[in-house]
């Protein structure tokens, strides 16, 4: 009977690990990660995890243009040089992941990298300013890849 409720608690532990990922744990070549831009200048969720093999779309609902580009000084998953437009009210793309690593990325309308690789929050080249002179947080997201 104990090892039977061990058993038990590991599947529910592992069916809470595979769903808190988000993404499913299929490497199977499916989509299996997805991101999405809503009516706002974010993506959502900001981290993603998914196994090599799989795939990650970005959709974008919002009414303004955004973009996926790479920052290539992080990115260890594969990918780099990407720079794709995602158009207003339903723009998409996707990308497979053939092997781990991460892959840092960010929209170049909402967000810039200073001179060591760091995101700096828009100023006069991008961004929506607030009334209080804030142009806000950058627009930015990581995928984790697993192994297989």
């Amino acid at each position: 009977m104990r090892k039977l409720l061990v058993l038990a608690a590991l599947a529910i532990a592992a069916a809470f690990t595979i769903s808190a990922i988000g993404a499913g744990a299929s490497g199977g070549g499916g989509t299996v990660g997805h991101v999405i831009v809503p009516h706002s200048d974010r993506f959502n969720p900001f981290a993603v995890t998914i196994h090599a093999g799989d795939k990650v779309k970005w959709v974008n609902h919002d009414t303004d243009d955004h973009t996926v580009v790479t920052d290539n000084a992080f990115d260890t998953a594969g990918h780099k040089g990407v720079n794709k437009r995602l158009t207003a009210s339903g723009g998409a793309l996707s990308l497979r992941f053939k092997h781990p690593g991460t892959f840092v990325y960010y929209c170049r309308f909402h967000a810039r990298l200073d001179a060591k690789n760091q995101p700096v929050a828009p100023g006069p080249d991008g961004g929506i300013q607030a009334s209080n002179g804030n142009f806000g947080t950058p627009m930015s997201g990581v995928i984790t890849v697993l192994p297989k």
